[in-house]
């Protein structure tokens, strides 16, 4: 069977254009093979601003680390304060090298006295 990797919709055999995105169609098996698993992502910085998670995303990014931005913006509550809170997330198997990158930035950032 094929789907969109776009939209997600099965075709049968025979469709190899998805007639709504205009997007060639894949393998069912290998379009869920790639799907994110969150068991396979884990934590390795949380902060309050979306630009300091986006900058260390950078880093990471450019040291080959695969990384992933989780942003949470609640203001249902009525209280004084911002409530959010942004998650920097990698793959498991690069949790210790994401965090010693992430500690080599922040040790430089506090000997010069900058702060994100």
């Amino acid at each position: 069977m094929l789907i969109c990797p776009n939209c997600e919709a099965e075709y049968n055999d025979g469709v190899t254009v998805c007639p709504d995105c205009d997007v060639e169609l894949v393998d069912k098996q290998e379009f869920e093979s790639h799907l994110i698993d969150t068991k396979d992502w884990e934590t390795v910085y949380t902060c309050s601003e979306l630009y300091e998670a986006e900058m260390l995303k950078a880093n990471l990014e450019g040291a080959g680390i695969e990384t992933m931005i989780v942003s949470k913006k609640d203001r249902n509550f009525p209280t004084v304060g911002d409530l959010s809170f942004v998650r920097l997330m990698v793959k498991k198997d690069d949790l210790d090298a994401a965090s010693q990158i992430i500690q080599d930035i922040n040790s430089n950032k506090n000997e010069s006295g900058d702060n994100l």
